[in-house]
């Protein structure tokens, strides 16, 4: 008889809908397979106990459970033959061997197997939150919770893959179908439904994941670079006079506009002390001194740390826990000392440095006290993100890390608040989960861990286009969270409200311009002066053919172009720095754009783009203001302005295992490719990055 359980193999989609009575699962089951045209399979058990009622006016009973469990494999098997691409199962014999356990405390052992045995791509389990429906073969409809329970648990307990299906019919409905095709299109790119349920897990979409095995196999198009953005040939250049004539104008305007001050501030600062911790895991302290090491891996950097060691900010705390742990320290060496110094500063069981995040490590001492560069981001957004005695602050910081981040701030930020008459407002947001992307092997197989799930990895610094996107501001200034100074706050501020200015004067022509294109009439000599607009203030040209569109698709072209957000971004000569700088750049379609890039996206094979690479006069300091918000005062959608071709593709070493990963498009690079974008020359002074611990000993960062 166990033949009669068996389950008819095939390669089509079997979904089976799951629950417990007068949830909805006939219905949907019926609307999945009109919408597929394909079969779906009704619940066996209905017609059987209807005919035993109406024959013998007898209810169902447990001697009725595997009769009904070889008609439903029966019908199944019938269906599965028919079905076209996709089979709906009303029910299934995990259904029957759960009422079977819940009614009768007893399951046939052959139903058992059976059950446990019939494989589904997927189990919709279907909800309680819709009405009790009341027929002759139904139960009650008290317990629902605790029968509901016990349906969810037997899919847990027999690792079925399931999706809970919530809310009315018509949204199940528009759910189901996402998922199947979802499901689908999983199938097609070898994933199996444990691995689509992870993907789903993760929110990540498998349109996403599919763009992303598309680029870790075929390779990410290189940027077309025309020629470098020079002063003159794209960067603006302003006199200090033009700088205070444009922060002025921001601050008459300010009041009515909503700042605020986005600072990425994820991760922890190991690679600020790399060196050290090479150093730490490399040194033979009982068999080599400090010079010794040096010299035999020729390290500078570590020769730069020892010789400017006292100049540090964090000097004396670390040298006061040296001589209260060990007493005799005055009588050792100074190889023994500087180990010992580098050991503190690393270890986990005091100071934890490589370990915390940079924005709460002490990078400025000052007469009164030491400053972190989070205290440094405080006293900036009270200077130039401020109105109205208010102002905003955004961290984006690592889940983990935002109790360092509000001990920090509640140390500091009544202070700061009472000295600057400004009431500043700290919220946080964490790098979402959803912008994680696949990791694969060098031939392109996704990436397992140890038990075989897929491994994912962050998306890079592109993925806060999400975050930046959820703010409610109208103007947003970006700066990252090692990009302080000691000192010289005057003059930091009058560089970013110029920035700011300049974006708001910017922005309010081009509010103008898409007001007056929207009027029902105007003189048609707008549009050439639109045109020239665009050509003169924000270096964008027509499609070719332009001047042949008729005025209504020259309107709506020009609005095209106009309604998006705008970046004003300062520029510093380069000096060697690496990174990112502005050049012009011609995309897919022909058109030319100003761009940040990054020398990864650049195709360094190529003689003609490495000689405009290294013409390259300016540097990305990440110094940003942005407008996001429309002509309307709507916020605009950031991530729909995203050039998703310009991504970067990274090699790892995981386990031993040599794997590559897909980071998204950068930040200011293609995350606002798409953006009316400015470039501004800023003095040097604006830019102070602090990469490795070495930088804290520039007079930047000094006294």
């Amino acid at each position: 008889m166990e033949k009669n359980l068996k389950q008819q193999q095939s390669a089509i989609v079997k979904i089976a809908l799951f629950g417990p009575e007068s949830t909805g699962k006939t219905t949907l089951a019926r609307q999945l397979a009109e919408y597929y045209k394909t079969e779906w399979v009704p619940e066996f058990a209905r017609d059987y106990l209807q005919e035993k009622w109406e024959a013998s006016h007898q209810i169902c009973t447990i001697d009725d459970m595997l009769p009904i469990a070889y008609g439903q494999t029966k019908l199944e098997n019938e269906r599965t033959l028919l079905a076209n691409k996709y089979l709906f199962c009303d029910t299934n014999l995990m259904v029957t061997k759960v009422f079977s356990e819940v009614y009768y405390n007893y399951c046939d052992p052959m139903l058992d197997e059976a059950a446990r045995k019939h494989e589904y791509d997927l189990f919709f389990l279907t909800d309680i939150d819709v009405p009790w429906e009341k027929d002759d073969l139904r139960d009650k409809a008290e317990g629902r919770e605790s029968v509901f329970a016990v349906f969810k648990q037997s899919l847990i307990d027999n690792n079925k893959p399931f999706i809970t299906l919530s809310g009315d019919k018509e949204l199940r409905l528009k759910k189901a179908i996402m998922i199947v095709d979802d499901l689908t299109l999983a199938r097609e790119l070898g994933f199996s439904s444990a691995d689509f349920l992870q993907i789903l897990e993760h929110g990540i979409s498998m349109k996403n994941i599919e763009k992303q095995l598309n680029f870790l196999k075929n390779g990410i198009p290189r940027t077309d670079l025309v020629s470098a953005a020079t002063v003159s040939n794209g960067i603006l250049n302003f006199s200090e006079k033009d700088f205070q004539e444009k922060a002025s104008f921001f601050d008459a305007n300010k009041s009515g506009l909503k700042l605020n001050k986005f600072v990425p501030a994820s991760g922890a600062a190991t690679r600020m002390f790399k060196f050290l911790t090479e150093f730490i895991n490399e040194f033979d302290a009982e068999n080599e001194s400090i010079n010794a090491y040096i010299n035999r891996k020729k390290d500078n950097e570590l020769s730069i740390f020892l010789v400017g060691m006292e100049k540090f900010p964090f000097f004396e705390a670390v040298d006061k826990q040296l001589r209260a742990e060990f007493t005799d320290f005055e009588d050792w060496d100074r190889s023994v000392k500087n180990y010992y110094f580098i050991k503190l500063l690393l270890s986990s069981d005091y100071f934890d440095f490589a370990n915390k995040p940079k924005g709460i490590l002490p990078f400025h001492k000052y007469k009164t006290h030491i400053a972190t560069p989070v205290e440094e981001h405080l006293q900036e957004c009270t200077r130039y993100s401020s109105a109205n005695n208010s102002s905003h602050l955004h961290f984006t910081v690592s889940e983990s890390h935002q109790k360092y981040f509000e001990d920090t701030i509640d140390a500091i930020k009544t202070k700061i608040e009472k000295e600057s008459a400004v009431a500043i407002n700290i919220s946080y947001s964490y790098q979402n989960k959803s912008t994680d992307t696949l990791a694969v092997t060098k031939k392109n197989k996704p990436l397992r861990d140890e038990n075989g799930q897929l491994v994912f990895r962050p998306g890079g610094h592109g993925a806060l286009i999400e975050n930046l996107n959820s703010l409610d501001a109208d103007m947003v200034f970006i700066k990252n969270i090692d990009n302080v100074i000691q000192n010289n706050l005057d003059k930091i501020s009058l560089y970013k409200k110029g920035l700011a200015g300049t974006l708001l004067a910017m922005q309010q022509q081009v509010f103008n311009y898409l007001n007056a294109l929207d009027a029902t009439a105007f003189d048609t000599t707008l549009i050439d002066e639109v045109v020239l607009f665009l050509k003169d203030k924000l270096n964008s040209t027509q499609k070719d053919g332009f001047h042949d569109f008729s005025l209504e698709n020259k309107i709506t072209a020009l609005k095209a172009v106009l309604n998006r957000p705008i970046r004003v971004c300062g520029m510093v000569k380069n000096e060697g720095e690496p990174g990112g700088g502005p050049f012009w750049v011609r995309d897919s379609q022909g058109a030319i754009s100003m761009q940040i890039v990054e020398s990864s996206q650049v195709d360094l094979a190529n003689e003609n783009q490495k000689e405009i690479l290294k013409a390259a006069t300016h540097f990305n300091p990440v110094d940003l203001v942005c407008g996001i918000k429309n002509y309307k005062n709507e916020k605009f959608d950031l991530t729909q302005f995203v050039d998703h071709n310009t991504g970067f593709i990274v090699e790892k070493n995981t386990r031993g295992e040599n794997s590559k990963g897909y980071e998204l498009p950068g930040l200011w690079n293609g995350a606002m490719a798409n953006w009316l974008t400015v470039f501004v020359q800023v003095p040097l002074l604006t830019f102070n990055p602090v990469k490795t611990v070495n930088d804290l000993l520039k007079p930047a960062h000094q006294t």
